[in-house]
């Protein structure tokens, strides 16, 4: 046996710089240039002719860069990241998504529709249905934009690329009150990142029922029992969010920015920042993007 272990010795029935062009002229024949290694050997092999294995195939036309989209189909759309939003008061930029709420059915959820602001972290609307609507979604952003005042041109909503997120109704609904749509990239939550933390912080709540829901319907036991009645167990956490301090805003508490009385509550809360040898917290105007 050779033992030196610098020594390469190349197979005895490796393909010859010939026969390995003859496999990429018939990989390149009009009648098999769409077609992979897996389909090529066998209809060969159909006409009595055996040239090489399938994954000698394989290798020549990975090793002449000729193995990827053989197939015949259009070619695949660039996609691009989508413009940067950002929102410098509240009311400018509002993200939107559906959460699943389990129940006692296997297979069947509550549907939880959660509008949030992004420059406050406010939730300016929610609410728990048995199904996924474009419809619902539209009676929702109609009556928020009724309590929040909002005026034509002055909002962009923000949602993923769901089905009620794009649905006629909706879209319908969102031009005629002048609001500007926002998609996410296809199969990319990072997108929508607001709405899927509000999401992340209800369910990982210690308030949030570990047991599927029963139903939307107000029962006074199941509340006194402080179960699985839907619609009054995310009331119950979504108000514990209300007043939680988002590192985000600059730990300050969502209900201040929602009053806008930021101005109020700032000086002294930068002063025991500082005073607490804190990182210098910015100046001038913040901007939530």
């Amino acid at each position: 046996m050779d033992g030196r272990t610098c020594r390469t010795a190349p197979p005895p029935h490796k393909l010859s710089p010939c026969e390995r062009a003859k496999l990429l002229e018939i990989t390149s024949s009009a009648k098999f240039a769409h077609l992979p290694p897996s389909q090529i050997v066998p209809m060969l092999a159909d006409e009595g002719l055996y040239f090489a294995s399938e994954s000698t195939f394989y290798r020549v036309l990975r090793d002449a860069r000729q193995l990827k989209h053989r197939r015949a189909e259009r070619p695949a759309k660039p996609r691009f990241k989508p413009r940067a939003l950002c929102a410098t008061a509240p009311n400018q930029l509002y993200s939107w998504d559906i959460t699943y709420l389990p129940s006692r059915i296997k297979g069947q959820y509550f549907y939880l529709y959660l509008f949030l602001d992004i420059f406050s972290r406010k939730i300016v609307g929610w609410q728990v249905y048995a199904e996924e609507s474009a419809q619902h979604a539209s009676d929702m952003i109609k009556d928020i934009c009724q309590r929040e005042g909002i005026l034509p041109g002055q909002v962009t909503l923000h949602s993923d690329n769901g089905s009620p997120m794009k649905g006629a109704i909706l879209l319908f609904t969102l031009e005629t009150l002048g609001i500007a749509t926002s998609l996410s990239r296809p199969s990319l939550s990072n997108d929508n990142p607001y709405s899927e933390s509000a999401f992340k912080t209800l369910k990982y709540r210690p308030e949030y029922p570990v047991n599927p829901f029963d139903n939307l319907q107000d029962s006074p036991i199941r509340r006194q029992a402080c179960c699985c009645r839907a619609p009054a167990c995310v009331d119950s956490v979504i108000h514990i969010i209300i007043d939680w301090r988002c590192s985000g805003i600059i730990i300050f508490p969502l209900t201040a920015l929602c009053s806008l009385r930021v101005t109020k509550i700032r000086a002294p809360l930068l002063q025991v920042m500082n005073k607490n040898t804190l990182p210098p917290a910015p100046r001038g105007e913040f901007t939530f993007c």
